[in-house]
């Protein structure tokens, strides 16, 4: 008897648009909703496939992609940082769409919720634009930037408040982001938004967390058309 396990399902479909790498799943039957997934710094899009196939359990379909200056896509990241999001946003054409971000992905997935028409956002430890300026500025942060054109696009500051339903979660514990920094947006949001703040942990613990993702899955489904799932 063979103990293996089968092979984690592969994206149903790989490509570039505007020189940037994603990669698309797909549920059984037809979508009811798209959520792009944007990376961390440093990270690149392969590293978020399993929050994609669980996205597919709830009949949506998913997308991660590479940020410019990480992985696949073309050259470094710059003043694109927000309407690439909507680039990839595009690739959803006829579906209701969600976003879900991870620290640098979570201020990203804020910043362009409202461009891209999201129906609904997730975001886990979002960074600030003056905490990811400085990362840039300093060298600090593992990835290929235009210092000058991304930090002249981060100089406009965080956006306002997201007008649609959104989730927001954040380890007290963090270590890179301070948790003061979702305290602060978490009074702002619309009514139908929710804040978690999960005591302990660091920075990344609540990326990949299953009882975070299943979360995740839920709230999303619950606007992008799906019933919650168990």
């Amino acid at each position: 008897m063979s103990n293996s396990r089968p092979a984690p399902a592969a994206p149903s479909e790989t490509g570039f648009e505007d020189g940037l790498a994603w990669a698309r799943f797909e549920p059984d039957g037809l979508p009811t909703g798209g959520v792009v997934i944007f990376h961390g710094a440093g990270s690149r899009k392969e590293n978020h496939y399993d929050i994609a196939r669980e996205m597919t359990g709830a009949g949506l379909a998913a997308i991660c992609f590479d940020q410019r200056g990480h992985g696949e896509s073309d050259g470094p990241m710059d003043g694109r940082i927000v309407s690439d999001a909507v680039v990839i946003g595009k690739l959803f054409a006829g579906l209701p769409i969600g976003l879900r971000g991870s620290s640098m992905g979570g201020w990203v997935t804020l910043a362009a919720a409202e461009a891209v028409g999201a129906k609904a956002i997730v975001a886990i430890c979002p960074t600030t634009a003056a905490q990811l300026s400085e990362g840039v500025r300093s060298g600090r942060l593992p990835f290929d930037a235009d210092p000058d054109l991304l930090c002249s696009e981060l100089s406009k500051g965080d956006p306002p408040p997201p007008s649609m339903p959104t989730l927001l979660l954040h380890a007290s514990g963090d270590e890179v982001v301070p948790v003061g920094r979702s305290r602060a947006l978490a009074p702002l949001l619309c009514a139908e938004s929710r804040y978690l703040e999960v005591p302990g942990g660091h920075h990344r613990s609540l990326q990949h967390d299953s009882e975070i993702t299943a979360l995740t899955v839920r709230f999303l489904a619950q606007y992008l058309g799906t019933a919650e799932t168990g």
